[in-house]
């Protein structure tokens, strides 16, 4: 394994890492998501040297580099506000970190060439106070490249951008660091960067990792509660378990609906242990509606009331009451149009039992009432 963090601990007195452990291939991008104040940059920090661990090791690439200077890591690190000296033209900022490491001849080659990936040759002898926020990141991100860092370490990079550059440049980036065979560790509040640059994504809060898997497993398979929500899941309910084996688990709601799962990896600790009260979840988009009751694939079947109808971009959030539960979907507007959507209405929603997940319980502080609309 390329990078290794085990068991690490940061006290920072108001703030602590808790017995974080992951471990990252060579090449391997990871996306690292949660909310505000979840750890994510302190974790950033903390491998790349700017904190010191309580406990833990990081070990890279066999070696333990917990008692390293950050300048003897070979890691970049990249922030959302780009830091370019003033007084030195984009050239100049690039070439500052490869001066130690590479001759003038080197430095010139290479910073042609990254140049000409990151789309900036034309602006190498610019001023600083002259480039847009797009062209400054990309500077930023040529300067942390050209030294062939073992890791880039990237903090919100492109949150102070719009949108059609966030884009373009995530885009770029995916390419560029494949191109160098960098590792990256890259924290970010959108969603879109997970799904196109990720090889797995990671989702932290109160200073833990509570999932580290690949951005499918994450979005469709959450391991607790809190993922679940954070991610978008919108349904999670509780219930009691009254039939679970190796091919399906069925769950009484308190609300007298029955749902049939056929996430089955926690029937060994359903069983095992006793567990009656569970959480289930539902991604929205796995929800079919329709105006009568019909029989499909789909194992779950429900019929409830239309409480809200909420417009979302090209989409429409259709919130529906079944005996006291809210259940959100997701349509499109012509779907909704067919459908004659609109509240009070009673409509039939159906998914199939392998879109029903099994959620392990994480108590928080927010509130995660499912049954009151947001």
């Amino acid at each position: 394994m390329y990078l290794e963090i085990k068991n690490l601990t940061v006290d920072l007195g108001n703030f602590c890492l808790k017995d974080i452990s992951l471990s990252i291939h060579e090449g391997e991008y990871i996306v690292l998501i949660g909310p505000t104040g979840s750890g994510k940059s302190v974790l950033l920090e903390t491998i790349i040297g700017f904190y010191t661990a309580n406990k833990g090791e990081i070990i890279l690439n066999g070696r333990a580099i917990n008692n390293l200077h950050p300048e003897e890591r070979g890691m970049g690190i990249v922030y959302q506000d780009n830091i370019l000296f003033p007084n030195m033209d984009v050239y100049e900022n690039i070439a500052y970190g490869a001066k130690k490491k590479y001759s003038d001849e080197e430095i010139d080659e290479k910073i042609k060439d990254i140049a000409e990936k990151m789309k900036i040759s034309h602006i190498l002898h610019r001023d600083i106070s002259t480039l847009s926020g797009g062209e400054a990141q990309r500077t930023s991100l040529a300067r942390a490249l050209i030294v062939e860092p073992k890791i880039i370490l990237m903090d919100e990079p492109f949150s102070a951008l719009d949108i059609t550059t966030q884009s373009k440049l995530t885009s770029m980036i995916k390419q560029i660091v494949n191109d160098y065979k960098t590792t990256v560790i890259h924290i970010t509040h959108n969603f879109n960067e997970v799904w196109n640059l990720a090889d797995r994504v990671g989702v932290m809060k109160d200073g833990k990792l509570h999932q580290l898997s690949s951005v499918h497993e994450v979005f469709s398979k959450p391991e607790n509660n809190f993922v679940a929500d954070f991610v978008g899941v919108r349904n999670i309910f509780e219930g009691t378990v009254i039939e679970a084996d190796f091919e399906k688990v069925i769950v009484k709601l308190d609300s007298g609906s029955t749902i049939t799962s056929s996430d089955t990896e926690f029937v060994d600790k359903i069983n095992k242990k006793g567990i009656k009260k569970i959480l289930i979840a539902i991604r929205p988009e796995n929800i079919i509606f329709s105006n009568e009751s019909f029989e499909s694939s789909a194992k779950n079947q429900l019929k409830g009331k239309i409480i809200n109808i909420r417009e979302t971009g090209p989409t429409v959030l259709v919130s529906v009451d079944v005996g006291g539960d809210i259940f959100r979907g997701l349509l499109t507007k012509s779907s909704a149009e067919v459908l004659e959507i609109k509240n009070d209405k009673e409509i039939y929603m159906s998914f199939k039992s392998l879109n029903v997940t099994i959620l392990d319980k994480y108590k928080y502080n927010n509130n995660n009432n499912n049954n009151t609309e947001n």
